[in-house]
């Protein structure tokens, strides 16, 4: 029987089809020896995988590595390979057990007390004379739209209230475009002049 393992020799086209009838042979046949190859291929790379993500946690790395190699030789079977590579097919494993593995394990959980944050923070909020200034500001804002002609705070408020595009707002009031572009123009040189009295 010739040799089962994959070499840094081989090209990647030799290695892919290698790989690919390793698991083949997993899926139909149970074989331990292609699942070696397998295994002695894939480890390391999943074990590097997983310290990339989080480096210095060794144990999370072995344990992930064996956890997917014993879904690889469980869900053999499953794979398709007119669908993926072995490797794509075999590092998502590795991505789903590695999120598996942090929600089992409470990775998300932190030791931080939400009360001791929430006593140390300043109030970034506005302080009386912003709050104060910028009511102001949309009163007169209000009160300049009010004194436009229709036509011109109508889009305004289109444009800028609304956040709607000037082509959505030429559409929806069935105008050119040109035309909703000069209405916008005309009706902030009018509100400016209308904000500085």
């Amino acid at each position: 029987m010739p040799d089962a393992s994959i070499t840094s020799t081989d090209s990647n086209a030799e290695r892919n089809a290698l790989l690919k009838e390793h698991m083949l042979k997993v899926a139909n046949d149970r074989d331990k020896q292609a699942f070696s190859a397998l295994f002695d291929h894939f480890a390391p790379m999943l074990r590097s995988y997983s310290l990339a993500r989080e480096p210095g946690a060794a144990l999370v790395a072995d344990e992930l590595a064996q956890e997917v190699m014993i879904k690889v030789w469980n869900k053999a079977h499953t794979y398709k390979p007119d669908m993926a590579a072995v490797s794509t097919w075999i590092f998502t494993l590795a991505r789903n057990c590695r999120i598996d593995y942090l929600r089992r394990n409470g990775r998300f959980s932190t030791e931080i007390d939400p009360t001791d944050i929430f006593e140390n923070m300043e109030d970034e909020g506005p302080d009386p004379f912003q709050l104060t200034q910028r009511q102001r500001a949309e009163t007169k804002v209000h009160e300049g739209l009010k004194q436009l002609p229709i036509e011109q705070s109508q889009v305004l408020a289109k444009v800028y209230l609304e956040g709607k595009s000037h082509q959505e707002t030429a559409d929806e009031l069935d105008l050119p475009l040109g035309t909703v572009k000069s209405r916008v123009r005309l009706a902030l040189q009018k509100l400016e002049l209308l904000l500085k009295r």
